[in-house]
This record gives C-alpha cells, structure tokens and sequence, in this order.
C-alpha cells in the first residue's frame, strides 16, 4: 500500500431476481396487510452488506467490490447486486 493509499466503503445491495419468487417478501406484505397498510405492495426482500477497502486507486475498489459479489456475496444465478462507493 503506498501512502498515497485511499480508504473506501462499499455498500452492496443483493436482491433476487424479478423472475425469482420472493416468499420472505410476500410473507412481509402479507403481514403488512393485515396491518392496515394495504396500499404497500411487491416487497423484494434482500441484504446490505458494508465493508472498507484500503487500496491505491478507486478503480481497485471497484474491482474488489464487484469480485466479492460475483465470487461469493450474491448467488449469480438468483440474485443481482449493486454498489455504492464512499470515500472515507
């Protein structure tokens, strides 16, 4: 790491695919229903995650961020992913 080095947090959203069933998200809006919030509807449940980079360049952190999504953060098959970058 060169003194010049940068400290960033990602934030990653994982949801799961419109063409996928979302129970936990039909569960929810069930449940707010029968709350009295029946103009709520298609809830998609998902995750955050936040974590810090400490690399050289903003582009490494880009790289890194969207290496762990694709390796081991989000289900390629089922769910999509997107980022934000913060410098800290």
């Amino acid at each position: 790491m060169s003194e010049e080095s940068r400290v960033y947090k990602a934030t990653v959203v994982v949801t799961l695919r419109k063409s996928i069933l979302d129970p936990q998200g039909k569960a929810v809006e069930h449940a707010l229903h029968s709350l009295g919030a029946d103009r709520i509807s298609d809830i998609r449940m998902g995750k955050r995650i936040e974590f810090i980079l400490q690399v050289d360049k903003k582009e490494e952190a880009e790289i890194m961020t969207i290496d762990a999504c694709k390796k081991l953060l989000a289900n390629p098959v089922m769910e999509d992913f997107s980022y934000e970058l913060e410098k800290v």
